[in-house]
């Protein structure tokens, strides 16, 4: 993956020189020598519909957390939140960390419909949250000072996709249906128009996300209709209606957008899929790191931006420390609004606006193979 080079090594080795301070009240003379310790939180959904995305955003979490600790001599701790992609159970786990005074910064949620349930809650506790996959635009629109993400937001992602449909699809018809979620829809308001004005007829559909049999719904896709847009969250749903796509003998093309990257979940050949994050396991510099994470299992691209966020946290809790003062939400929040990464994870600088997004957010596309591999689009 061309331009996307990732030194850990050098970011860890940085850490290293940056040390740490004291935990204890006050200042550390000479820079402080205590342990520097602190805990966060993450919100994912580690159980429920979409557990395989969860499950990969806490494990990447906790590998960057025990690379962090070691680089940085620092003791920070997590605490898990699980949110099952549910507003209300995000809410509940929102609750449960604010009240904990001991926890610093969260990590996560992943959607958007659940940082718009939360970012009230954590706002009124003055405590950063940092997602990893919500991509929402109007997130950042000054309702949740203190949220932020690393990857780009869905402005970015709608027109880059729905300028590639244009430009190299071709299509002279299109079915996008969202899944009702702010997620959804948002990306379909950003896509439609862009759609219409080259000329392309759009019909555009609605579902619930607990609709699990798609036979209704595809038996509407026309000849015409060559590209069907599914900017969904449960990949197993895009499956699900690939296979209708079958057993109707129709031959429209998938395209996904990020919520649909999971190479276990979904995998209907020649369907597309963006991505906020790129397929890390095709960055030979990044080998030791691929390794390291492959120990929980196969993962896709959900869970290295979320390495990244909890970087970010570890890094802000680490400058507090190397300022010989104790960590607080108050002074982690300045610290990580002064984030310059000049690498990360994700092959690009984090640094964020003043509205909490990534200044350096860009989008990836994959074609899945006859082989069910994601590659991708140059």
């Amino acid at each position: 993956m061309k331009g996307r080079t990732i030194f850990v090594a050098s970011a860890l080795g940085a850490l290293v020189a940056a040390g740490c301070g004291s935990s204890g009240g006050g200042t550390a003379a000479g820079g402080g020598n205590k342990a520097c310790k602190a805990t966060i939180g993450i919100e994912a959904p580690i159980t429920g519909p979409v557990a395989v995305l969860g499950q990969e955003q806490l494990h990447f979490a906790q590998l960057a957390l025990s690379l962090d600790n070691k680089a940085n001599k620092t003791k920070i701790t997590l605490v898990q939140g699980d949110t099952q992609l549910d507003p209300k159970q995000a809410t509940t786990a929102t609750q449960q960390l604010t009240s904990n005074a001991n926890v610093l910064a969260v990590v996560g949620p992943a959607g958007s419909q659940e940082v718009e349930a939360v970012g009230p809650l954590f706002a009124r506790a003055g405590m950063a949250f940092i997602s990893g996959s919500a991509t929402n635009v109007t997130l950042t629109q000054g309702k949740y000072p203190t949220f932020f993400r690393v990857v780009s937001n869905d402005h970015v992602q709608g027109m880059n996709d729905a300028n590639y449909i244009v430009n190299n699809l071709h299509p002279k018809a299109v079915m996008i249906v969202d899944d009702q979620e702010v997620y959804s829809t948002g990306l379909v308001a950003t896509m439609t128009p862009i759609l219409k004005k080259a000329g392309i007829k759009v019909d555009h559909e609605s579902v619930s996300q607990k609709l699990t049999d798609f036979s209704s719904l595809v038996a509407k896709v026309t000849p015409a209709t060559s590209v069907v847009i599914l900017p969904w969250q449960v990949a197993a749903n895009a499956q699900q209606f690939g296979r209708n796509l079958a057993q109707q003998h129709k031959k429209a093309v998938i395209f996904g957008t990020d919520g649909l990257f999971s190479p276990d979940a979904f995998k209907i050949p020649g369907s597309y899929v963006s991505a906020f994050g790129p397929d890390i396991t095709a960055i030979p510099a990044d080998a030791s790191l691929v390794t390291a994470a492959k120990k929980y299992g196969s993962f896709g691209t959900f869970g290295p931006p979320i390495f990244a966020a909890t970087h970010v946290i570890d890094e802000a809790i680490s400058s507090v420390c190397k300022a010989g003062q104790t960590p607080s939400r108050a002074n982690v929040l300045a610290a990580i609004k002064k984030t310059n990464e000049q690498t990360s994870i994700l092959g690009q600088p984090i640094s964020f606006d003043s509205h909490g997004d990534n200044a350096h957010g860009k989008f990836f596309l994959f074609k899945i193979s006859s082989a069910g591999k994601y590659e991708l689009v140059p």
